[in-house]
């Protein structure tokens, strides 16, 4: 996980062709600002423990090379001088001139590469790069490769204009890609910012799912620069002990999610009032089975009467199946080409298996580093587990993926001890995991907490979560950003028999998440709600929007409260092949609400838990983790004064007040 931002100056932006109603603000000479580019440092050095970087690219008068000579913007690139504390323009000082300038910020926890990566990148012609993301698909990489680095040397190639189709490559003869081509054939989650110098474009974006993090800031009077970041600065978010439901909030926030794409910022020459003009501009993905993939379109929604008579009779039929064993498991691997596995769940777990192995294989870095990971008790990957379905899946296959000389971290946060629901399936899940593979070493890392006791805690929390800004948001973040930690205690057993409780603190730094599953396959209350009133349209529907939405909803928020203690969130389940997998199976093999909780909702997901041995987590209901956890009643105990009160609040809309001025 890494952190980057970029802060533009001195330039008016143009936003148009994105919001017609938007009214641009002319640069200022003299600016007052919520908070300094050491704000942003802070933060961003959180994400990215490994190292930190800092380039500038100062835009001034010159004259054209072209023919006439006539006056033009000249680009010029520098390290931040070391002496550099807060901008004098950046922290409520006057600028001493007018200031035209990008500011590329990035921090980087490397977890692919074997040299010590710093960003942003600069290469010879002038470009920059910051990038958080990883590459698993759509560009060539190798194990001892860097992401960065490799996408580097592709944008290098890219064609230096917005849309070129056109514009062929001397070289090979073939067409050079433009900057969305290349970006729309990653698989993997990314977002990533780039200066293109040859034409004065800066390219920036997330992935098509939002599985990373960007905000932005867009120009206001009150602040006319353009900003993105990983996450916002404590020192933009100033919070109140207030609190109101959305529609008593008048202030808008600083920052907002970026819609998930590809977007440019193209800058134009030097105009009469001494600023610059910027136009952004919103690009099409142009990777067709990723288009197919953001619509978001099924083709069997709704079933015949045989087709549930069926489904069902499968049904019966699997139950009879043995759990799949890691040599069949293999055997599937090499043969799937000849279909000798060809049933729904078998598809299912064997994609999300490869989608495991690719976010979890140990690369050359873990033998670059100063740790040992050939020691046996070293774990490089956690899950965040509540011994639910969806993590008790990951758990499992991760244990298929892994050799088995690691160990695997379980993290699991209380807000009620032992008897928080999570704790308890968490623990029942560790016996049921220890049964099905013995020779591993499973560390279950139980994060007890008090949200009496972390005050100061859920400040840090709210501004990882901004700009959502409820107490389901709230509460969701504590949770994530404390189990992420993974700073808890192990439930040691003495040769007596005896169990003693020994703190323990988890290395891993990559972290399996279970985001997506719900939406893909039926999982919330809400899809029960759709299916009684709209049958399977209207499912279908809700599914639909909730992964359409997900970014806003969800993954922003997560991803920034996971990253902030220097870990990195890896998503199986939003892996681009099984996504395209769900979405080929018929709706009514996904799910059968018609069925009772535990049985009908995730059916598939259920199935593949019966393949793989796990009969006690294949019946467990759904469970959030605020509810889990139990953070959601604490909450409600010390906002609210009881459950029952929060309800009357209507807390799942409640808004935390925040006073930005």
């Amino acid at each position: 996980m890494c952190g980057i931002a970029v802060i533009v100056s001195g330039i008016r932006i143009i936003l148009s062709s994105l919001d017609p109603n938007f009214v641009s603000p002319i640069p200022l000479l003299e600016q007052q600002t919520l908070f300094s580019v050491e704000d942003i440092k802070e933060v961003l050095r959180r994400r990215g423990p490994d190292s930190l970087g800092c380039k500038k690219v100062l835009l001034r008068s010159g004259v054209s090379s072209l023919p006439g000579g006539e006056q033009d913007v000249v680009a010029f690139v520098e390290d931040e001088a070391p002496s550099e504390g807060k901008d004098s323009h950046m922290d409520g000082g006057a600028a001493k001139e007018f200031i035209r300038e990008l500011q590329f910020i990035g921090a980087t926890l490397q977890l692919r590469g074997i040299n010590p990566i710093i960003q942003p990148l600069v290469d010879i012609s002038g470009n920059i790069l910051v990038y958080n993301g990883e590459i698993f698909g759509g560009i060539q990489m190798s194990s001892d490769n860097n992401d960065t680095e490799v996408l580097m040397q592709h944008l290098g190639l890219c064609c230096p204009h917005v849309s070129s189709p056109h514009n062929k490559a001397h070289t090979s003869g073939d067409r050079q890609s433009t900057v969305p081509e290349l970006l729309s054939r990653i698989k993997g989650p990314w977002a990533l910012i780039y200066w293109q110098s040859s034409s004065r474009i800066l390219w920036f974006g997330r992935d098509a799912f939002g599985r990373r993090s960007l905000l932005v800031h867009w120009p206001t009077k009150e602040d006319p620069r353009f900003l993105l970041s990983s996450v916002s600065p404590r020192a933009s978010v100033n919070e109140s002990s207030e609190f109101a439901n959305g529609d008593g909030i008048a202030k808008i926030d600083f920052w907002e999610e970026l819609p998930c794409g590809v977007y440019c910022l193209s800058i134009g020459a030097l105009g009469t009032d001494d600023y610059l003009i910027g136009e952004v501009l919103k690009h099409d993905w142009t990777d067709p089975k990723l288009k197919e993939l953001i619509t978001w379109e099924r083709t069997s929604v709704q079933p015949k009467s045989e087709d549930l008579c069926a489904s069902h009779q499968k049904v019966y039929s699997r139950k009879e199946d043995s759990p799949l064993t890691p040599s069949i498991l293999m055997e599937s691997k090499l043969a799937s080409t000849d279909c000798l596995l060809t049933s729904l769940p078998h598809r299912v777990m064997i994609v999300l298996r490869e989608s495991i192995m690719r976010r979890t294989a140990l690369n050359t870095i873990y033998q670059a580093t100063s740790v040992d990971y050939t020691n046996k008790c070293n774990t490089p990957v956690a899950v965040l587990f509540s011994g639910g379905l969806d993590s008790m899946i990951l758990a499992a296959l991760l244990d298929k993926c892994m050799d088995a000389k690691y160990e695997i971290d379980l993290l699991n946060v209380s807000f009620d001890g032992p008897f928080a629901p999570d704790r308890i399936s968490a623990r029942a899940g560790l016996k049921e995991l220890k049964k099905i593979a013995p020779s591993r070493r499973w560390k279950l890392v139980e994060i007890d907490a008090d949200l009496l006791k972390l005050t100061s805690e859920t400040k840090h929390v709210m501004s990882l979560i901004n700009p959502a800004r409820t107490y389901m948001d709230l509460n969701i973040g504590i949770a994530l950003w404390l189990a992420a930690g993974g700073d808890g205690c192990l439930q040691d057993e003495g040769n007596d028999g005896t169990c003693g409780s020994v703190k323990y603190k988890s290395a891993a730094r990559i972290l399996l998440v279970g985001a997506g599953a719900d939406e893909q396959c039926a999982g919330y209350g809400r899809h029960r709600t759709k299916y009684r009133n709209g049958s399977w349209l209207g499912l279908n529907d809700e599914m639909k929007l909730d992964m359409q939405r997900i970014w806003k909803r969800n993954l922003g928020r997560d991803d920034r409260c996971i990253a902030d203690n220097g870990k990195e969130a890896r998503f199986p389940f939003l892996d681009e092949d099984v996504i395209r997998i769900l979405l080929d199976i018929p709706l009514w093999e996904i799910a059968d609400l018609n069925q009772p909780i535990g049985i009908g909702d995730k059916k598939i997901l259920r199935e593949v838990a019966h393949l793989l041995g796990l009969s006690e987590a294949a019946s467990l209901p759904k469970r959030a983790i605020q509810f889990g956890s139990r953070i959601a009643r604490e909450s409600n105990r010390k906002n609210f004064g009881s459950n029952r009160a929060a309800n009357q609040a209507s807390a799942g809309s409640v808004t935390i007040h925040r006073n930005n001025s």
